[in-house]
């Protein structure tokens, strides 16, 4: 081999050598070792102390409305659905059977009210012929008894004359309440029973102001009592699984004994329901507001986890390292739960990203992450901040 080639040689091997030592000096990028989680601070604050239940709402009031005189139906005075007020016509039966019964009732009365006066003046005239002695005692016996019969039958036609302008007045049925109408069982044209299970006509229900019932486990008995002693207690409505209340009312029942089968006590609640966004048979999540808790201590739940030895919070510090602390969670409010031990207000803890994170890990704290399931990534992407 030639000098010169020996040399072009030894220039690129000590190029080669320089350009890997430089590769291996360079130092790694700052940061690249610290995990990416979403963290919220610790917070001190007022809170309200709940208890929930499931409930159902109900009328204040339902009425199954029924004739009270058999005949035809002539008339039906309101529409499917629609809302009516206390004393408001709804239905009107054939009245000429009924005002024939008054008019025979009537003449009836009359007739034995003449036969009554009569009667009384000849007991009267008996009664003064007995005391001058012309008259014998049992004649004048027969005479009174007589008339006072014709007084029991004048009295008898009365009331006959009343039970006719009562039959009379039960030919037009108004509503007892105000509320809404349900469905129209009897069209007019039918013939309708009087008092027959099977011949209601339609039923109506109060609904504003409304009825909720929910239970109660016994253990709570003693919270409610003592405090719906100082004042009412506050009840919100919701639809299932949502936080948007419906209404909002007060628990106006307490029921007399707690149910053996069930270790529950029945309550209910009235709500006002002005807006109708409360319909009887509704089921609703029923939240109790039983008093206002000052300063306790709060995280978002999405921050606590189970281990084996119970509940804790990756808690930041501030070498940005990430330490394991036990905690006691007393109860949850909504998405955040209150913490009876272990936090301080203003600490920094993790509620996002802990799947990967092990007590002294570096962390980075991003503004906010994919959603995730127990700190996993969503299929869309990494878990990598904004």
């Amino acid at each position: 081999m030639s000098t010169k080639m020996k040399n072009w040689l030894a220039a690129w091997a000590c190029a080669g050598t320089l350009l890997l030592s430089g590769c291996a000096d360079k130092p790694k990028a700052a940061g690249r070792d610290a995990l990416p989680v979403v963290v919220a601070s610790v917070e001190q604050k007022t809170v309200p102390l709940q208890l929930r239940a499931i409930g159902n709402v109900e009328a204040l009031s339902n009425v199954a409305i029924k004739a009270q005189i058999s005949g035809e139906l002539t008339g039906v005075h309101f529409r499917e659905g629609q809302d009516v007020r206390k004393g408001e016509l709804l239905f009107t039966i054939d009245r000429r059977p009924v005002e024939a019964d008054l008019r025979r009732a009537e003449a009836t009365l009359a007739k034995d009210e003449a036969e009554a006066a009569n009667a009384r003046s000849t007991a009267a005239r008996a009664e003064k012929l007995f005391a001058e002695g012309v008259m014998a005692r049992e004649q004048r016996d027969q005479l009174v008894a007589s008339g006072e019969a014709s007084d029991a039958v004048v009295r008898a036609d009365k009331a006959a004359v009343e039970n006719a302008k009562l039959s009379l007045a039960y030919t037009s049925i108004y509503s007892p309440l105000t509320g809404r109408t349900g469905t129209l069982k009897m069209h007019a044209g039918n013939l309708v029973k009087a008092n027959d299970d099977t011949s209601v006509l339609t039923t109506i229900n109060q609904i504003s102001p409304i009825y909720v019932n929910f239970a109660m486990p016994e253990m709570h008995l003693p919270d409610l009592k003592r405090f719906m002693s100082k004042g009412k207690i506050r009840v919100d409505a919701m639809p299932p699984h949502q936080e948007t209340p419906l209404g909002q009312g007060t628990v106006t029942f307490v029921d007399n004994a707690v149910d053996p089968t069930t270790g529950t006590i029945k309550l209910k609640a009235t709500f006002e329901n002005s807006d109708r966004r409360l319909w009887p048979g509704q089921f609703v999540d029923v939240v109790l507001t039983l008093a206002m808790q000052p300063n306790v201590v709060t995280v978002p739940s999405a921050a606590v986890q189970t281990g084996q030895q119970g509940q804790y919070v990756y808690v930041v510090k501030s070498d940005s390292t990430v330490e394991n602390r036990s905690v006691e969670v007393a109860r949850t409010f909504g998405q955040e739960s209150i913490i009876g031990k272990g936090l301080q207000p203003g600490e920094r803890v993790v509620t996002d990203g802990q799947l990967r994170l092990q007590p002294g890990a570096k962390v980075e704290i991003k503004s906010g992450l994919p959603q995730s399931v127990n700190g996993l990534p969503d299929a869309s992407g990494g878990a990598g901040g904004q």
